[in-house]
């Protein structure tokens, strides 16, 4: 057949990347074990940890040449060890990641070295590299998809399988300011997945890309640049200067994310890509202002929010961090000379005016508030304090009178059932202070330093440094109580890493209620589906919570609020598209001429996720009836991170219910969050942030550690977060790939809790993808130069195998298709996984091979392994897009030259289409025969039988049960690697010396041993294996389960273990009987 040595077996792995994982423990998907993707090692140094690029030669190697005979000294390593585990009874999947060797070996890597110009198609006229490569497999195809266009709505009308229907989405904008973490990939993943199989099957896809302007973020960036290298402060520039820096430097960077979004084989319209603060989005952003204003649904109001004192600007609640504390913990703070102490409870006293020995102790975590603290307040029932009712107190720092309140959220039962009342900086104290009539006081400034209500001897200190100040006015005072640990919540600004105050502050807000209830009852009445549908009690509750949203920020960088103050008059304020527009407006309500009047805009901008919210609309042209708005608004599906389904989802149906009277989509996908394989969120602090860039291409630990270190960690984050590197990944990342990325992120159920991933688990999905490299070499070696492909529809199978391997492909494209319209990719994962490892590779391809050497060839087979091909590539192009197109483009075209230019828009194979191949009585009757092989396998296993191909006897009771074996006697053979297979009638003794396995109560089988087997040898080497066992049962029946073993598992290993020992013996017997003069088995 002129395969190389190393190409025995077409479905081997014979170009696996790593050897052994070390530190990349095999956090495996159940339905792929990392055993099935074993691969020979390179044998390279181990210092080689990244090798250096080989091109590409256009000549073969010879069949002897060294690669060839390493690879398959290699295998026939692997099969000892196999043997030799089978024999020892434990499975290599057992063997947990801490015995595994430490030691791991890059493959060579190939790379695409022939001259193509960007958006050219890929030369695939030269043989295929021995091995999968990813950086070959990846080159050159996106560029080409672009520009002809395969991505656009517009190309899929003119597809034969159109279908006239459309499915829209559009990408999380992702921020502008940085890259792509392995969170966004999941969702690129399984959006590009969703994407790619509408469009094949003939859907006018749309999918649409962009990017958020993330205020804050970007704005915190670029100040940072600018004092970096200009050794300039904003606020040192004008707001339009700063901007224009904003805008070059968004010009030089932004483009990383469309790289990363490329890389992972997006395919997205470019031409209809968005950014959050383009000419059109600024258009929208001004007309939902505008309208949600006239409606009555904005309004300004002096309230309490999040205000970030290192940004100067308020915050939303999703950048506000809840970090919890223990007990007494040191923080380092930004723009604090000092280290603050915080998880401390201060028990303050505050006398009883008129009684001198009557007191009232306070505990606060906040003492620095203090000074803003305007009475205090007890539970009306609370009979510790029934008889002060009434009374007023003494202010411990100023002496002022403070009155007594009761109010029935107070807890009695916390601490000393007293509370202080800070209405200015606290949520909880500003609506019972509003209860009571009180007036807050604010004692903290915008720049987080004491304002002047504080008296001169705090007025201008950090209100950190002036805690310490007032601890010490307590003591000398005489109103301190004590001081002691209390476990409590830290509210962090996750952009400057400052404690979150809350400041009373004049602010636009949106009025939330009415449009929140009709976003409840779009869910309620199911016309809005969330999946999992587990979230929707979630939404029903925050939404029957939800308060007013503020949508004013104090930054430059974004969408200024297009709202103004009327200087002549007080508190005025206009809201207009224009500056003319708004005076205009001015005019008619102070009957002023509009000339006379004074304008002055609003400085603040909006909220980013007030721009974010409208994303799904203002994309496609919204507020002009654009036709893509006609067309493909409301979108056809929204898929985000859970994470997301309030601060964005939320905001989203209520804004685009409100301003286009339409859900802006009628179902919402919510994938997990992506932790790493301990379990943890991924965090820049805990080191475990991984760039899919790295996964794709791989990357030297070195590398890992420059990247902490250009990031923004303190000293004792970043020591902590490069340790965890160390350990996780001591060599470095290995190069995975785009297709093993997507599809082990596809690979993942919705419907589990958070995803776990481990980079072991993608590398196991790149040797995957070497299986399917390696079964479309070795078809394409089979079907030679003058194959003619026969259309699907006429293949009819010629044999029993060749009709089996069909009906399972026919179940795969059912199970594809299943999971496809159920938006489940798990499904398709493991279908597609099981068909092409299980069924293709490890069945029919080694069945097969020795039917291709029949003279003359049959015909069948290689029409059987072209549609196997062909079929199964247009399965998995959604998952694998770059694998699947390099590998389809090279099967020979069908007659007619009708096919698709790409697989990208090919048919995407229907379970309706291929419905006459599938038999499910045949498959399940061939499982019958892989009870037999497995049998035999382990019969080899046992007695050591690695070159002989011993003869073979069925013996069965039942007629019916032979027939069934006739049909699969030389596939029976192949895959059990025996010889020839018979049948020996009933009721016949079976021949002396032979082994024998029962498969079942009717069916015996039976290996030749006689001349095969040293049975002195053996019968030593089972009686030390059986010696073993035996004091492992002993033990096993001595011993009391403990509380986390049950008694349930100790059975199950007892009956496994006495299992064993009984193979054992009668294995122990067949080689006594050999040992006995018996007739030749030859003569039977």
């Amino acid at each position: 057949t002129g395969r190389k040595a190393g190409q025995s077996r077409a479905g081997g792995s014979g170009g696996g990347v790593w050897a052994d994982l070390g530190p990349f423990q095999a956090l495996l998907m159940p339905h792929m074990p990392l055993g099935s993707f074993r691969s020979p090692l390179w044998g390279l140094r181990p210092s080689q940890v990244f090798p250096r690029s080989y091109p590409l030669s256009t000549q073969s190697k010879p069949h002897g040449s060294s690669l060839s005979r390493r690879n398959h000294e290699a295998k026939k390593k692997r099969q000892r060890e196999k043997q030799v585990a089978l024999e020892a009874g434990v499975a290599r999947k057992s063997k947990s990641p801490a015995e595994s060797s430490k030691s791991w070996t890059p493959k060579e890597v190939v790379v695409y070295e022939i001259p193509t110009e960007r958006g050219e198609k890929k030369d695939v006229s030269r043989v295929l590299p021995p091995a999968y490569s990813p950086r070959y497999v990846e080159a050159a195809w996106y560029s080409w998809w672009v520009r002809e266009g395969f991505f656009k709505p517009e190309y899929q009308t003119k597809l034969p399988q159109a279908t006239g229907e459309t499915f829209s989405m559009c990408i999380p904008p992702p921020n502008v300011t940085g890259s792509l973490h392995i969170g966004h990939a999941l969702t690129v993943a399984i959006q590009d997945a969703l994407v790619r199989w509408h469009r094949m099957c003939g859907d006018q896809v749309l999918w649409v890309p962009g990017s958020d302007h993330a205020g804050i973020a970007t704005q915190a960036v670029v100040e940072k640049q600018l004092w970096k290298e200009q050794g300039v402060r904003r606020h040192e520039l004008s707001r339009e200067d700063f901007l224009r820096e904003v805008w070059k430097w968004k010009e030089e960077k932004g483009g990383e994310i469309c790289e990363q979004l490329q890389a992972l084989g997006a395919s997205l319209d470019w031409d209809r890509e968005c950014f959050t603060m383009d000419a059109g989005s600024s258009v929208a952003v001004t007309e939902a202002f505008v309208r949600l204003y006239e409606a009555g649904l904005l309004y300004r109001n002096q309230q309490l929010v999040n205000w970030s004192c290192a940004l100067r600007s308020a915050i939303s609640d999703i950048e506000v961090e809840s970090r919890p504390l223990p007990g007494r913990t040191e923080l380092r703070l930004p723009g604090c000379p000092i280290p603050v102490s915080f998880g401390l409870l201060v028990s303050v006293a505050f006398p009883v005016d008129g009684e001198p020995d009557t007191e009232i102790i306070v505990g606060t975590t906040r003492p620095e508030t203090l000074p803003g603290d305007v009475a205090v307040a007890v539970h009306p029932d609370d009979s510790r304090y029934t008889h002060l009712h009434g009374r007023q107190l003494r202010h411990p720092l100023t002496g002022q009178l403070l009155p007594l309140v009761t109010d029935s959220a107070v807890q009695p039962h916390m601490g000393t059932g007293a509370v202080k009342v800070t209405p200015a900086h606290s949520l909880a104290d500003a609506e019972l202070g509003a209860r009571h009539g009180l007036s807050p006081l604010s004692v903290i400034a915008e720049d987080g330093t004491m304002t002047s209500l504080c008296g001169d001897w705090l007025q201008g200190l950090h209100r950190f440094v002036a805690r310490e100040k007032i601890m010490s006015a307590l003591r000398e005072r005489g109103v301190f109580r004590g001081l002691q640990n209390h476990p409590m919540v830290l509210p962090i600004c996750s952009r400057s890493g400052d404690v979150v105050e809350y400041l009373l502050k004049s602010q636009w807000f949106v009025r939330c209620r009415e449009m929140g209830d009709r976003a409840a009852q779009a869910v309620e009445s199911g016309a809005l589906e969330l999946s999992p549908s587990f979230h929707q009690k979630n939404w029903q509750h925050w939404f029957s919570h939800i308060g007013d949203w503020c949508i004013s920020r104090q930054l430059w960088w974004g969408h200024q609020i297009p709202a103004y103050l009327v200087v002549e008059e007080e508190d005025c304020w206009v809201v207009g598209r224009t500056e003319a527009e708004a005076r205009k407006i001015a005019s008619e309500l102070t009957g002023r001429p509009a000339a006379e009047l004074t304008l002055q805009r609003d400085p603040d901008v909006l909220d980013t996720w007030f721009s974010s919210a409208l994303f799904p609309f203002a994309a496609l042209g919204w507020p002009q009836e654009t036709p893509d708005l006609t067309r493909f608004y409301p979108l056809s599906l929204l898929e985000t991170g859970s994470d997301l389904l309030f601060f964005w989802v939320g905001r989203m149906v209520m804004l685009g219910t409100q301003l286009t009277g339409q859900l802006p989509f009628s179902k919402v996908l919510l994938h997990s969050m992506v932790r790493d394989r301990q379990g943890r969120k991924m965090s820049k602090s805990l080191g475990n942030v991984l760039d899919p860039r790295d996964i794709i291409s791989g990357v030297e630990l070195q590398v890992l550690q420059e990247k902490l270190r250009d990031g923004n960690l303190d000293s004792t984050e970043l020591a902590i977060a490069a340790a965890a590197q160390r350990k996780d990944f001591p060599h470095g990342i290995p190069e995975c790939g785009t297709d093993a990325l997507r599809f082990t992120l596809c690979s993942h159920g919705a419907l589990g809790g958070d995803l776990h991933l481990s980079v072991s688990e993608v590398l196991s999905s790149r040797h995957f993808c070497n299986k399917i490299w390696n079964a479309l070499r070795f078809i394409l070696n089979a079907l030679g130069e003058k194959f003619v492909p026969q259309p699907a529809e006429e293949l009819s199978p010629s044999s029993p195998m060749d009709a089996w391997i069909l009906s399972h492909l026919a179940h795969t494209a059912r199970e594809c298709g299943r999971g496809f319209l159920a938006q489940e990719l798990s499904l398709v994962t493991h279908a597609l996984h099981h068909f092409w490892l299980h069924n293709l590779c490890d069945v029919y391809l080694e069945a097969v091979k020795p039917v291709l050497l029949h003279s003359p060839r049959p015909q069948g087979p290689p029409q059987v392994l072209f549609s196997c091909a062909d079929i199964g590539l247009r399965l998995l192009a959604p998952l694998m897009p770059f694998l699947a197109e390099e590998l389809w483009q090279r099967l020979p075209p069908r007659p007619g030259g009708s096919s698709a230019p790409s697989i990208s828009v090919a048919p995407y194979p229907t379970a309706c289409s291929l419905e006459h191949w599938h038999q499910p009585e045949l498959e399940q009757r061939f499982s019958r025969v892989q009870e037999a092989v497995q049998a035999l396998r382990a019969l080899r296993a046992m007695y050591q039988l690695t070159k002989a191909r011993p003869r073979v006897l069925l013996q069965s009771s039942e007629p019916e049960e032979q027939g069934l074996f006739e049909a699969f006697l030389e596939p029976l053979g192949t895959l059990g690697h025996c010889g020839a297979v018979g049948f020996l009638p009933p009721g016949v003794l079976a021949p002396s010396g032979w082994a024998q396995a029962p498969l079942n109560d009717t069916i015996q089988v039976y290996m030749e041993l006689q001349g095969l087997v040293d049975p002195q040898t053996h019968l030593s080497l089972l009686a030390a294996r059986r010696h073993k066992l035996q004091k492992q049962l002993d033990g096993l029946m001595a011993w009391t389960p403990s509380e986390r073993e049950t008694e349930t598992k100790r059975q199950q290993r007892l009956s496994s273990l006495e299992l064993e020992l009984s193979k054992l013996d009668k294995a122990a017997s067949h080689l006594r009987q050999l040992m006995d003069p018996c007739p030749n088995p030859r003569e039977l």
